[in-house]
């Protein structure tokens, strides 16, 4: 591949090098990614466990549906000020690619939180949190059969331990808590939502070139919105609508502005910089992020058992994701080598 004639420099014998600012600035973008890609990935998946527990004050008061449509109707009206104009002014970029944003919007906003909502009405929280542990295991094997990333030896172990871990945290470390799981049509929607959810982070990767991620993540809110729109008219039709209180209105506001408007965009700007290989290894943290809220927010206690299967599915993680950092001095920001200092084929790793 020929070099940018910008990044390079020609010496007295004709020989053309890297200009040292060029190589500079990669080693930079290399390293931001590094750091700044785990850290959103992070983020997003703290705000995600908080939703867990602000949850439980709409469960009895508001239908599912319902649910995911007022959230989504929050989040869209919360990026409109920030994304309207760019979503403007890319307008024939979104048109030209509607079906791929629209499936997007289909597994990402108008399935995924309205399953899990739907599911949570005829499943145990039990079984909502072991089926939820098969999401990053999902997403890393989504990157694999559409984006052709790797997945090495090491990151395999640490991918089964950190699951181990999750298993064991969600069961308490009781063997008679697994053997005496009753499976429901619940089971089958979470199973379901869990998979919309890694075809999603899947797509996240391969969004169209050009288009920014804030146009992107106002597209898909207001297409799942919409989405969403028909389906909530019968709910209203058929189970009425609800009483807003102060805790439904603040519960609505967290999941729409928090859990949908930042932790969407700080997720999928994780996974332009890490891949969705690497950021489904940080969303394991999930069952530890809910216990550790749940025992500042709700005074729930956590025993010796709990504290060790947390700190292994740390280690799982950091197992998992070892490897990739170790090959990040080598790999662009989206996963893919930079070019070399002359003419050669490129290659890719995850």
């Amino acid at each position: 591949m020929a070099l940018d004639t910008k990044a390079a420099e020609t010496d007295s014998a004709g020989t053309p090098s890297i200009a040292p600012a060029q190589s500079g600035s990669r080693s930079a973008k290399r390293s931001l990614a590094l750091w700044l890609g785990p850290i959103l990935a992070t983020a997003a998946t703290l705000i995600w466990s908080g939703n867990f527990v602000i949850a439980r004050a709409l469960h009895e008061t508001v239908p599912p549906i319902q649910t995911a449509f007022w959230r989504w109707t929050i989040a869209m009206l919360a990026v409109a000020p920030l994304a309207a104009a760019q979503t403007w002014r890319q307008r024939a970029l979104i048109r030209k690619h509607l079906g791929f944003l629209t499936l997007a919007a289909l597994l990402g906003v108008t399935l995924f939180n309205t399953l899990i909502y739907q599911a949570g009405r005829s499943t145990s929280a039990t079984n909502l949190a072991l089926i939820a542990a098969t999401s990053p295991a999902m997403i890393v094997g989504f990157g694999v059969l559409t984006g052709g990333e790797r997945v090495s030896r090491r990151r395999a172990a640490g991918l089964v331990i950190a699951l181990l871990g999750v298993i064991a945290l969600v069961s308490k470390g009781s063997l008679s808590v697994l053997l005496g799981l009753q499976f429901s049509t619940g089971d089958l929607l979470m199973l379901v939502a869990t998979a919309t959810f890694a075809g999603y982070s899947a797509m996240v990767r391969r969004k169209p070139q050009g288009l920014t991620g804030l146009a992107f993540l106002f597209t898909t809110f207001v297409l799942g919105t919409l989405m969403l729109a028909p389906v909530y008219a019968v709910s209203l039709s058929t189970q009425g609508g609800f009483t807003p209180s102060g805790g439904t209105v603040g519960a609505l506001l967290y999941i729409g502005v928090c859990s949908s408007a930042v932790a969407y965009f700080t997720w999928n700007k994780a996974i332009d910089l890490i891949g969705a290989t690497r950021a489904g290894f940080i969303y394991y943290l999930q069952p530890v992020f809910v216990a550790v809220v749940s025992f500042f927010a709700l005074g729930e206690p956590t025993t010796p058992i709990q504290v060790a299967c947390m700190g292994l599915i740390i280690v799982g993680i950091a197992l998992g994701s070892g490897a990739t950092a170790q090959r990040a001095a080598s790999t662009g920001t989206n996963g893919q080598e930079l070019p070399a200092t002359g003419p050669g084929p490129r290659s890719t790793t995850a």
